[in-house]
């Protein structure tokens, strides 16, 4: 039988935690770095690599997956997991994030909204019922609610608007989740970065009930600052027995300012497209492997990193595939992001687990502003 969904605070030191979030498909130990797999794929990587990078559950993008192959096909097919080999834990987007950005081609009203394909032109109607059900179909474990996006920068007015809104469509999101073993739906906090808005927000939700919280609405342009101030401000706001995620964030540095603040779950496409631009990520701070100062050193990207990427390829190559744009950079660096990330997380882990997040937040900051030496 499928243990329960549910979430258990395991330490702390100061607002930050660890813990273990347990779904149907297995157990994802947190402060956790979701990869991005958007159409069924961590793109330039097979499921045996991101796992083998230490990644415990990877994203899907309802909005990607409902139009192409379709969330219908994929369930024939025995759901997402076994549709992509990935037999661990899958978190699914609800689409609005997409929806959202189409600007001319969608319409928005108050049971949904309406919008065109960027594939075909074909017409789609997504609303809070009808992306549950196609998460459902595709066997997500973790279900986020439809929300509205809030544009930065938005006047408190259009915010209080906007957030009020997808509060409605949580409702109807709660209202439409099928409870299962195993299977837990999100809402996300909006309200931009109005602090009034946010703690009405975590209130709503918190009233209604959910499995998750996230924070939705940030990385959009407010800058590292502002964002770590909406943190400072909703994190009071949410029940500490369960799981906090923030979404589409973001740079190292990030990761760990928003783990000292109480976050539990991270997504980002960042690693990934990186990788498949030429930037490795790395404990000094970000590489450029297109610059030339990399054509003849013999290094590895980090020896430290358990991972062949990382490890048994010099730099001097690596800038040659890229200079090539050989397919084999963008799949090795790749590889050497996501693990660069997950050892990260679980650095993170531990310094929560030993009391010592403090001096590891310190020493990690340090190394980045003094870069790599020569």
């Amino acid at each position: 039988m499928t243990a329960a969904f549910g979430y258990t605070l395991t330490a702390r030191d100061g607002l930050a935690r660890t813990g273990r979030l347990r779904t149907a498909h297995g157990v994802i130990h947190t402060p956790a770095f979701m990869p991005v797999g958007t159409a069924a794929t961590v793109k330039a990587m097979t499921p045996d690599a991101v796992a083998g990078t230490g990644a415990e559950i990877i994203l899907g993008n309802t909005y990607h997956l409902m139009l192409r192959p379709g969330a219908e096909r994929i369930a024939r097919l025995g759901g997402l997991h076994a549709f992509m080999n990935w037999p661990g834990p899958i978190l699914t987007d609800s689409g609005g994030f997409q929806v959202m950005s189409l600007a001319g081609l969608r319409r928005l009203d108050e049971d949904g909204v309406t919008f065109r394909s960027h594939i075909d032109g074909e017409r789609h109607r997504l609303t809070p019922e009808s992306s549950v059900e196609i998460q459902r179909l595709l066997d997500a474990d973790i279900t986020m609610v439809l929300d509205e996006c809030t544009p930065f920068p938005a006047s408190e007015t259009d915010a209080a608007e906007s957030m009020r809104l997808s509060m409605r469509w949580a409702r109807r999101s709660r209202d439409a989740f099928q409870q299962r073993p195993g299977y837990g739906l999100f809402g996300i906090v909006q309200g931009g970065v109005y602090p009034g808005l946010r703690a009405e927000s975590a209130a709503a939700l918190t009233a209604i009930g959910f499995d998750g919280y996230a924070i939705g609405g940030l990385a959009v342009g407010e800058g590292q600052a502002a964002m770590f101030q909406v943190l400072d401000d909703v994190m009071p706001h949410l029940p500490a027995d369960a799981p906090r995620y923030l979404m589409g964030v973001g740079k190292p540095g990030d990761l760990v300012g928003a783990v000292q603040r109480g976050v539990d779950m991270f997504d980002c496409v960042l690693p990934t497209r990186s990788g498949r631009t030429g930037q490795a990520f790395t404990r000094h701070g970000a590489l450029n492997l297109k610059n030339a100062r990399h054509a003849d050193d013999p290094r590895p990207l980090d020896e430290t990193l358990d991972c062949p990427a990382s490890r048994d390829y010099s730099r001097a190559y690596l800038h040659h595939l890229v200079k090539s744009k050989e397919i084999l950079g963008a799949v090795l660096l790749t590889w050497h992001n996501l693990a660069y990330y997950q050892h990260l997380m679980a650095g993170l882990r531990a310094a929560v687990a030993e009391g010592d997040l403090a001096a590891f937040a310190a020493d990690f900051g340090a190394m980045q502003r003094d870069g790599e030496p020569d």
